[in-house]
């Protein structure tokens, strides 16, 4: 086996991308960066590279421990990495309003509390004079 694989290659072999196309149009828009630094996505990668990725808005930092070039099942390909990823911050919403399942369509009254509650003008479709 050689001693590089390309980023794109190698990011979707381990399964942190669906499809290669997704893992070379993801590095060509800059979201994906080798040892700081941004990468295009035929950047060679070797053991031990550091290799940041946005996904959904998170940063995932991944350490190459192993390089492949097929996509192979999950565990092994598991192991080609040590994700040093931040644990994600769990943010509870609580529901705004609930109303009863099966309690019909909500009143007049019921409904002007809702758009109030959404932060929607009650006014919004009046005709001013």
């Amino acid at each position: 086996m050689s001693e590089s694989v390309r980023v794109d290659v190698w990011l979707w072999a381990v399964r942190q991308l669906k499809t290669r196309t997704l893992a070379t149009n993801t590095a060509k828009a800059g979201h994906v960066r080798v040892n700081g630094d941004p990468a295009k996505p035929a950047q060679k990668v070797k053991v031990g590279d550091e290799i940041r990725l946005r996904i959904e808005g998170q940063d995932r930092i991944l350490e190459v421990t192993k390089l492949i070039v097929k996509r192979t099942s999950a565990p092994i390909a598991q192991g080609c990495y040590i994700d040093h990823t931040p644990p994600r911050e769990k943010v509870f919403m609580p529901p705004l309003f609930k109303r009863e399942r099966g309690a019909g369509r909500p009143t007049k009254k019921e409904r002007r509390e809702m758009d109030r509650l959404r932060g929607l003008d009650a006014n919004w479709g009046r005709f001013e004079d």
